[in-house]
């Protein structure tokens, strides 16, 4: 919900006195929640109502040894679930003394990884040329450096029955 919407609904009870418990009932809207846009709403007027985005937005807390330790699990055959991968991923990150992984910063991990690198380890190299290798092995550097040609066998019989071709011999 964007600034100009939250203000629609706490303008009701701004500018028209309608209590904010009414408010909640009316718009399924938690009272916590518009009582704190009120307040953002008197501090700062309609531009504090923006949803701010966090500044870690994108980044991993979890260590880089972690990761690459829930990776190298989630790539062994047969595949461990979820569940079982976040027990390992706490308990290596107990030996380590650092701070485990929560379960979905586990699936996370996982569901991030590249489908081809899954294909390959899981599934195998023929099942990896079946899927992905023929998008991804030619890739041209510049346009027209690579040419594809189709060979089809010719049938002459034909051919030399029009007289189109000459016979040998």
């Amino acid at each position: 919900m964007d600034a100009l919407a939250r203000w629609r609904i706490l303008r009701l009870h701004i500018e028209d006195a309608i209590p904010l418990a009414t408010l909640a009932r009316e718009t399924d809207i938690g009272l916590r929640t518009l009582q704190r846009w009120k307040k953002d709403y008197l501090s700062g007027g309609i531009d504090a109502l923006r949803t701010a985005t966090r500044a870690d937005r994108g980044s991993r807390r979890t260590s880089s040894d972690l990761v690459a330790f829930v990776e190298r699990l989630a790539l062994t055959r047969p595949r461990p679930s979820i569940a079982t991968l976040h027990r390992l991923a706490r308990d290596e990150a107990e030996r380590e003394g650092v701070e485990p992984p929560g379960y979905y910063a586990v699936r996370s991990i996982v569901q991030s990884l590249d489908p081809a690198l899954v294909t390959l380890a899981l599934e195998g190299p023929a099942s990896y040329r079946d899927k992905h290798e023929l998008v991804f092995r030619r890739r041209a550097a510049r346009p027209n450096a690579t040419w594809q040609a189709d060979h089809t066998e010719l049938d002459t019989s034909l051919a030399v029955r029009t007289g189109n071709l000459s016979a040998p011999g």
